[in-house]
This record gives C-alpha cells, structure tokens and sequence, in this order.
C-alpha cells in the first residue's frame, strides 16, 4: 500500500489573502538583503532587478541611512506623530528644499500624505477638482496610477478596475504618446477634441501623466510631447499633474523624470523611493497658488512618516548634493540600453522600452516573457514583467547597483533568452 504524504500549507498559504502577488513568481522565504542582493533562508542568493518595484533605487539597507535610523530609534526620536512639527521632519524639509528645490529653480509646497502612492495621487486628484471646481479628469491609456476608488478610476489596467466591482468616474481616457504608432500626434487629437464643444469631453480639472508608464509597459512618453499636452492644459484652464511616483527620485536619470522636458507640473505625486529606504512615505508637490487645502481636509493618520524623513534626508544629503551620482546612474542608463538592445535582438520582433535604468524588452506576449522571468528566477536574478498583457521583461534594479553586478544579471537574463527563444527559433526554420 503507497502512502501518500500530503503537502502541508505553509504559513503563507494558511493566513496570508490571496491577494498576495510578487510571493507567487519567487516563492522562497528570503532572510536579508543588501544593496541589490537578496538572500533566501536557505543561503542562496538573489541579484534583484525589482528593487521593490522602484521602492529601493539606492538598494537594501544603505548603511549610511541605516545607521542614521538606528541612531535616531535609540535616542527615542519621535516616532509617530501625525503632522505635528518634529526635528526629522524639518531636517528632511531643510534638506528637499536645499538640495533638490532651490536648484532646479522649483517652488513647491510639500503635502505629505497617508503612506502609498495611491494617496498621493488621490490627494492629487481631489486638489485639482478644488482648485477648478470642475470634476473630469483626464488619464492616459496603459497609465496605473494606484488602486484606491479615485486612483483606480485613472488606472488603465482591466484587470485592476475589474477589482473595483463598482463604477468608476469622473476619469476620461486619451491616447498616450505613440499608442496609435509613431505616425499619430496623440498630443493633437487631445487638443482637436478638447478644442470641440461636441467631443463629449467636459473641460478637465487636470491632466494626469507619467513621463514613464511603468506599469503599462514602460512607454516612454517624448519630451515634446509632454510639453504639449502642458501647453493644452494651460491653455484649457486644467492643471498638470505629474505621477513621479515610479519614474522619479533618480529612475530615469535625473531626480525628476521631468526635468529635461521644459515643463512645470502644478502638482508632482512622489513616493516609492522617496524614503530612500524602502519605508513607506508618500508626498504631493504643489505650486503655492493651488495650495488651497483647508486644514485636516484632506488627511490620514499616518501622513508623514519620521523614520522616512530622517532615511529620506541621508538620501538626498548622500546622492544628490552634486552631480556625480547622477552622472553614474545615466553611464548605467547607457550601458543598460547596449545591453538590451543586444539581448533584443535575439528575440523576433521584439523592441526595447523604456528610459534611463527604467527599461525593458517587449517580447511580443506574455507567455514569453513570464518564461523568461522563472528562468532567471531559477538562476538567481529577481526580475519581473509588466504592459497590457505582461510582455514586457522589466529591469528596475537599485540604481546603487555595482556595474559587475548589473553585468551579472543581464548575463543570467540574455542566457535566459538564448534557453528559451533558441530552440523555439530553430524549430520554426
């Protein structure tokens, strides 16, 4: 008689919802992390080209940031306390204001908002209908914006709005740059229809964007074509809203994704890496004229976060006090790129996408690209997919990242499409 031993349910399984996500596509139980390594229980490592889905641009536990954290928990800084004033709290404003502000010529009031990005952007959102007393706003195709009722009204993504399981409004959808092909200004269709009394458009609030779609396949939107869709929000009394929130603190080259473009958003949504630390924070940039919140009118328990600002601060005092970290991070851009490109060319039809360390491959569907992502997952390199239809290989590693390293995981990665488009290549001929 054959016993059969049943699989016992892990913890996970037993308690944790199934709404669970990242945990299905790398099951192991990791135990430590350092800059772009992961580490399972079992000792096996991990070079991680997800970075906390852009949450850990300067990599797992940056000494520097950690022991200014330690530091302050020790000295019994103040943990929690809503948005009341606190030294963490005017170091990091000192700091934002000093070093990233002033700089680049930018004034901006800073919200700080409940803790995901998705508050940010309702936050954003809710701003704009107060300022213009209008109630539309408008999103762009394959744009994600978060998943709370507001923010997911300016999702694209079917499946995330199907979650909603009620309607969705106040939102009209454009084209992004280029969705209809390189041929067709999408910008110009935007302007003919708002133009139009007759489109059945209502004049906007806002326009809502990201330079870079992360992800919705990580489209990346023309500097001209940014500033014209600025030029027709001005021009329709609506407000520019940038959702910095994946692209920014450094993704694409520069701390804003925006910089390089000749635009002035009136409202810039940060999160993900603006802790610097992987700790949740969230913040709303405003131009002083829209600040118009009454106080407490748009609020949350944890807005604010003073383990955030103390790791925030060491963050932009240690990256982005000269231009050497940004010039290391657009070398890494570039070489990226050349290697992209090389490992794309392997694969029938397939482009590169994206900008800066924010790139990957499309490759055509997502059954492919979910083959090449286990692969690489076998073979020690965290990477993961994103687009309409999950067919774009995505690289988000720490921008900390040492080049070796980088070189690593895109071996693991081109030796993951040689595996598996090869053969598949040779028994189409």
């Amino acid at each position: 008689m054959t016993t059969v031993t049943m699989k016992q349910p892990t913890i996970f399984e037993r308690r944790e919802s199934e709404s669970r996500s990242y945990c299905r596509s790398f099951p192991n139980v990791f135990s430590s992390a350092q800059n772009a390594t992961l580490t399972d229980e079992s000792g096996k490592t991990y070079i991680d080209f997800l970075a906390g889905c852009s949450s850990l641009n300067y990599g797992h536990n940056d000494p520097d940031m950690k022991a200014a954290l330690i530091d302050y928990i020790s000295k019994d800084g103040v943990t929690h306390g809503l948005d009341m004033f606190t030294e963490a709290k005017a170091d990091f404003l000192s700091a934002f204001e000093s070093i990233i502000l002033k700089p680049r010529g930018m004034d901006y009031k800073v919200q700080f908002v409940g803790p995901t990005g998705a508050n940010a952007v309702e936050s954003a959102m809710k701003l704009a209908r107060k300022v213009t007393g209008r109630t539309n706003i408008i999103a762009f195709t394959n744009g994600f914006h978060g998943v709370t009722m507001g923010a997911l009204a300016a999702t694209g993504n079917g499946y995330h709005r199907g979650g909603a399981s009620a309607p969705l409004a106040n939102v009209q959808r454009a084209p992004f740059d280029a969705y209809h092909g390189d041929g067709i200004d999408t910008a110009a269709m935007l302007e003919k229809m708002l133009d139009d009394p007759s489109s059945g458009i209502d004049s906007p609030a806002a326009i809502l964007l990201e330079t870079v779609q992360g992800e919705g396949g990580l489209n990346a939107a023309s500097a001209p074509w940014v500033k014209r869709v600025e030029e027709i929000a001005r021009a329709h009394g609506a407000l520019l809203i940038i959702d910095d929130i994946q692209a920014g603190c450094g993704r694409t080259g520069t701390f804003f994704s925006f910089e390089e473009m000749g635009v002035s958003p009136d409202i810039v949504t940060m999160a993900k890496s603006f802790s610097g630390f992987g700790l949740p924070f969230s913040a709303v940039l405003i131009k002083p004229e829209h600040d118009i919140w009454g106080p407490a009118e748009h609020n949350g328990t944890f807005r604010g976060n003073n383990h955030a600002f103390v790791t925030a601060r060491v963050a932009l005092e240690k990256f982005w006090t000269d231009d050497a970290f940004q010039k290391e991070v657009q070398a890494k851009g570039d070489y990226l790129k050349d290697r992209l490109d090389a490992i794309a060319s392997m694969v029938p039809g397939s482009r590169l996408k994206g900008r800066g360390m924010m790139r990957g491959i499309d490759v055509g569907t997502g059954e492919l690209a979910s083959d090449i992502c286990k692969w690489c997952f076998q073979n020690g390199l965290i990477i993961e997919t994103s687009g309409a239809h999950d067919e774009v290989v995505k690289i988000l590693a720490p921008l900390t990242i040492e080049k070796e390293k980088l070189a690593s995981g895109l071996d693991i990665l081109e030796a993951a499409v040689s595996e598996i488009v090869a053969p598949n290549k040779i028994a189409a001929e």
